[in-house]
């Protein structure tokens, strides 16, 4: 059996797009999920049993400051697009040849305030498809 190599990732350097604009100043943390569910079906036969998995459905969930000052700021473009679908490119190691993480996102708004004396960060989870791996130019 292979002794398969470890590189462990470190998110220190990514890029983010959304539409047409970067936005990796304004985000802390980009996570993808995929969730799918256990079915079964029993017969009226012990023997009858079936178990399968569902067609993963997928998520994006974004950490971010708000920013309501800067024109085009994150905080303000998920809030003027709410509904809208847009292309997401997530490359988590910033480079030529880098993997990137393509995927259609459905645009929702994050919240607005916070605590006082602290940035105002918070966290917004979009419907995702499928990222489609590829390479960075």
């Amino acid at each position: 059996m292979a002794s398969i190599a470890v590189k462990p990732l470190v998110l220190k350097d990514v890029t983010l797009t959304v539409g047409t604009d970067n936005y990796e100043k304004h985000v802390s943390s980009v996570t993808f999920t995929p969730s799918s569910s256990t079915i079964t079906w029993q017969g009226l036969n012990p023997d009858a049993k079936f178990t399968d998995v569902t067609s993963a459905d997928w998520t994006v969930a974004i950490e971010f400051v708000q920013d309501w000052e800067t024109e085009d700021s994150f905080s303000q473009y998920l809030f003027e697009n709410e509904g809208e679908t847009e292309t997401m490119v997530f490359t988590p190691k910033k480079g030529t040849g880098n993997k990137t993480f393509t995927a259609d996102v459905t645009i929702t708004p994050g919240a607005i305030g916070g605590t006082v004396n602290a940035y105002a960060t918070t966290s917004v989870t979009l419907g995702s498809t499928k990222p489609v791996i590829g390479t960075a130019a």
